[in-house]
């Protein structure tokens, strides 16, 4: 890289990190969110949280180390940064955390895997972002699901899950993107993908799941640093962005 591009870029993402705290964002998205949620996770002994979803939770975890708290099993993605913080402030709790997301998923995969990826862990807590294939897949036409679709498959994977583990905690993260991102076509994916995060909401309150809000912490982050600097393809996140949706997830849970 030349020095002049170099330079740019530098630049360009330093004007627009100026100033910015990981903190701080996360704070004010969960400070507007947890009017609106249940009070928070609570955490036992030996409590066992599991993350499901799609490549953004899957991030390049070793699919065969099923072995809690491995950071092969956890990815280097945001469940990572979620579950080393965890594993610290609540060291005297002894928790188990699991990652099993696959990346490509879409929510009518996750129930076809349900039973041996999710159930069969006995959990606790359960964390779930998925909605971001529903549409993109869509688009390309490899997959000719709809919002109705995911919604319809969405509620009865939790209603499955409740039947099966009432006790379960939820958690519901929002499917987003970060606009300017370089698979993101402004025309292709909006107003139709604004249909998924709001579904997501909505089965959030139904299932009164606690709802993480990332598509809010990404239009705030987008204020302080370009697309490039979060996302580069505008779907998975970049180092800075898998940190801010610790915090974001920390923050709203109750948990940091």
């Amino acid at each position: 890289m030349n020095n002049s591009r170099r330079n740019f870029f530098k630049k360009g993402v330093m004007a627009g990190v100026g100033g910015l705290l990981f903190p701080q964002v996360a704070g004010a998205i969960a400070e507007k969110q947890q009017a609106t949620t249940n009070p928070g996770i609570k955490l036992s002994d030996n409590s066992i949280i599991l993350f499901q979803g799609d490549s953004i939770t899957d991030c390049n975890r070793d699919r065969n180390n099923g072995n809690f708290n491995a950071i092969e099993q956890l990815g280097n993605g945001y469940v990572l940064f979620i579950a080393s913080q965890l594993l610290d402030k609540y060291a005297s709790k002894q928790l188990k955390i699991y990652n099993r997301g696959i990346s490509g998923n879409k929510v009518y995969q996750l129930r076809e895997r349900w039973e041996q990826d999710c159930l069969a862990l006995q959990l606790d807590v359960l964390s779930i972002l998925i909605g971001v294939n529903d549409h993109w897949h869509s688009l390309s036409g490899e997959y000719k699901g709809t919002a109705a679709d995911y919604e319809r498959d969405y509620r009865e994977l939790l209603t499955y899950t409740k039947e099966k583990q009432p006790a379960i905690q939820l958690v519901i993260c929002e499917p987003f993107v970060v606009e300017g991102g370089a698979s993101i076509e402004k025309e292709k994916w909006f107003p139709a993908f604004n249909e998924y995060r709001a579904i997501a909401r909505r089965l959030a309150d139904e299932f009164n799941a606690i709802f993480v809000p990332f598509q809010a912490a990404f239009d705030e982050a987008l204020k302080k640093a370009p697309a490039r600097y979060w996302a580069y393809d505008g779907v998975h996140p970049d180092l800075p962005a898998r940190q801010l949706m610790a915090d974001v997830w920390m923050k709203v849970t109750g948990l940091k």
